[in-house]
């Protein structure tokens, strides 16, 4: 049976997702380190020969390596199919729950948001470098294509960035510790530019109840849960915030 233009759009979509996993597999190991992302030629964690373009096939490599150096027969980290598959996840969902050509933007603010909860999971730290052009392709895509949303997610993104730089000095004074950092306050600044004001609430909500998920897994795993210890809570926005714009907000 042939597959209609939208079907085709679907298909090539999900292609491609491995592919931008990869890319974004070396934005979140290159950017945070200030490496080059775009030029420089990948090598083997391990011995860090060169690696040829058959042995960075998205899934396909791996899968026949087992997982393993082609040259030094090390076992490689998990880091790269995981990404891979992420990405793949993100676009199988944004197509079987958007349909295309929608699915393409779905994708984009997904990946987006994939590769900023990796980067703040590994490194404890969400770059302007990604989040400020986030907010402003979130403006954008409303100016475009919702004009009508536009106010509503500008003031999302205004008073979403103020609310946690607010509650940011708000822990500082009483704790005297830093517990949001400027890179949270950016993120639920974009999430207000793509998602608009109503949204904003369920979002942190959300990660709040993510976060008492990640702790009690911790305890469980045997990891001593204390009320100093720190979650990576860019990490925890990302996929409420993606879900919203995916699904909708909840009506309550």
């Amino acid at each position: 049976m042939s597959l209609g233009p939208l079907d085709r759009e679907g298909a090539s979509l999900l292609i491609l997702a491995p592919v931008i996993g990869s890319f974004l597999g070396v934005i979140i190991c290159r950017l945070p380190e200030g490496r080059i992302v775009g030029w420089s030629r990948s090598r083997c964690d391990r011995c860090e020969t060169l690696l040829q373009p058959r042995d960075l096939v998205p899934l396909l490599s791996w899968a026949i390596q087992s997982g393993r150096c082609r040259h030094c027969g090390e076992r490689l980290d998990w880091f790269y199919p995981a990404i891979e598959i992420a990405a793949l996840l993100v676009a199988a969902a944004a197509v079987l729950g958007d349909g295309t050509p929608r699915a393409w933007l779905d994708c984009l603010f997904g990946w987006w948001l994939l590769t900023l909860a990796w980067i703040d999971l590994r490194q404890w730290i969400l770059p302007d470098l990604l989040t400020l052009p986030l907010i402003v392709a979130g403006l954008t895509e409303a100016a475009l294509f919702d004009p009508d949303t536009l106010l509503d997610r500008a003031l999302g993104a205004a008073i979403g960035y103020l609310m946690v730089r607010a509650l940011a000095a708000t822990y500082r004074a009483l704790r005297h510790r830093d517990g949001l950092g400027g890179g949270d306050a950016k993120l639920v600044c974009a999430a207000g530019a793509w998602l608009g004001l109503a949204a904003l609430p369920q979002v942190i909500l959300a990660a709040a109840l993510l976060g008492l998920v990640a702790a009690a897994a911790l305890r469980l795993g045997g990891v001593r849960v204390h009320g100093g210890m720190a979650l990576p809570f860019g990490t925890l926005l990302a996929l409420p915030a993606w879900l919203i714009w995916l699904c909708g907000p909840v009506s309550l």
